[in-house]
């Protein structure tokens, strides 16, 4: 592609794929998404670890919105989204959420709106320090259609309602103490922190990694007794041990 707004990078254990439309603050028109789901197939079992991450001084500041304005004055006709398929940008995310490799968000500046979706699918987030987080779409009358509920599931009440009513953005910081990412680290780090983290994921089995992310979303979504939950934990460690073999399952020592 002449343009190439998704960067695909080999790292050896892993990847990192980049966001590329700095200039736009790495927001995903329809051509970005759609090249991003494109990376995404491309990379299914290829690594067990990605990152993700945007060019430039932001992660990415949501949907572009100037596009789907410019389109309507051009009177193009925009795809219609139907209740169970048809929304690419609920597609794209969800393309994360089912990949097997384990997801980590180096967020390297802004991350708005459909940036907070990202960092919410992801499995892992690192942030800068002064990254700002946050869903302005209460100041144009919306509620933030995937951003919102990704982080209700994801932070307290309390929380989520600050980001959702008042539209203000947090730093990397805030975003860390109220665990929307795992850690806030100063921006120099950002990336060698975010690679140390995929290299060590790197090291462990990928089909035990792919059935323990599936673990981590079907618990609390789905099993909320105790003793279903550890049967669940039962059922996916025989599952593991039947694909592997029993014999090869051995304790790594770092």
């Amino acid at each position: 592609m002449s343009e190439d707004h998704i960067l695909l990078e080999d790292r050896g254990s892993y990847g990192v794929i980049t966001l590329n439309r700095p200039e736009k603050r790495n927001a995903m028109s329809s051509a970005a998404q759609a090249r991003l789901q494109e990376v995404l197939r491309q990379t299914v079992g290829r690594w067990p670890a990605i990152i993700l991450t945007g060019a430039g001084t932001a992660f990415c500041s949501g949907i572009d919105l100037k596009e789907r304005r410019e389109r309507l004055a051009r009177g193009e006709e925009m795809p219609m989204e139907y209740s169970r398929q048809g929304h690419s940008w609920m597609e794209t995310v969800e393309a994360i959420r089912k990949h097997p490799s384990i997801f980590i968000a180096a967020v390297n500046g802004h991350a708005l709106g459909g940036g907070v979706s990202l960092i919410n699918v992801c499995d892992l987030a690192i942030a800068s320090e002064e990254a700002q987080i946050g869903m302005p779409e209460i100041t144009f009358a919306s509620y933030p259609t995937i951003a919102g509920p990704s982080t209700q599931l994801r932070i307290l009440r309390k929380h989520a309602a600050w980001m959702i009513l008042t539209g203000k953005s947090i730093d990397g910081v805030t975003a860390a103490k109220w665990g929307l990412v795992n850690r806030a680290v100063p921006a120099p780090r950002l990336m060698d922190e975010a690679a140390a983290i995929a290299a060590r994921v790197a090291e462990f089995n990928p089909i035990t990694l792919d059935w323990s992310k599936k673990a981590l979303d079907d618990i609390p979504a789905h099993v909320s007794d105790w003793t279903a939950a550890l049967e669940y934990g039962r059922g996916v460690t025989s599952v593991i041990q039947n694909q592997l073999g029993a014999d090869k399952v051995t304790p790594k020592k770092f």
